[in-house]
């Protein structure tokens, strides 16, 4: 269990939502009906009087929570060695690129794409323009 909470590994801490905040009330509202066995349809849909563009954030920031920990308890079975390549299954293979150092697809052992990816996907919802920590700043277009 050491090795999953290890930060030079692929684990990532949670982003979390300021405690007093409207997100943070959003969140526990999410949380609470996640975790009490009700439908999923109901459990997702937009409490009424709150904005939709701070419900969608709450929930992708929960979504890549929740994915780090599942791809913690799994990364060190997945090496380059035993994982060349990056799928979904035979008919698949992913590659990578970013425009930055990778300007065309590239083909990846699946834990360095997935690096990469969970690196990637940080810096979006780090990145205040795409997901405000102010409530009610999201910009409709990004969503």
């Amino acid at each position: 269990l050491k090795q999953v909470f290890n930060k030079d590994k692929t684990f990532r801490p949670k982003r979390k939502f300021e405690p007093g905040t409207q997100r943070f009330e959003l969140h526990k509202r999410a949380q609470a009906s996640l975790n009490s066995g009700v439908d999923l349809k109901a459990a997702v849909q937009l409490p009424s009087g709150e904005d939709q563009n701070d419900w969608v954030a709450v929930h992708v920031v929960d979504f890549f929570n929740r994915i780090n920990l599942i791809y913690g308890t799994i990364c060190e079975f997945c090496t380059e060695r035993t994982c060349p390549v990056m799928s979904g299954g035979p008919k698949y293979e992913y590659r990578w690129q970013d425009d930055m150092k990778y300007k065309k697809p590239t083909a990846l052992p699946a834990p360095q794409y997935m690096n990469l990816l969970m690196d990637w996907i940080e810096v979006q919802i780090n990145n205040e323009d795409m997901f405000p920590t102010s409530v009610g700043k999201c910009k409709e277009e990004v969503l």
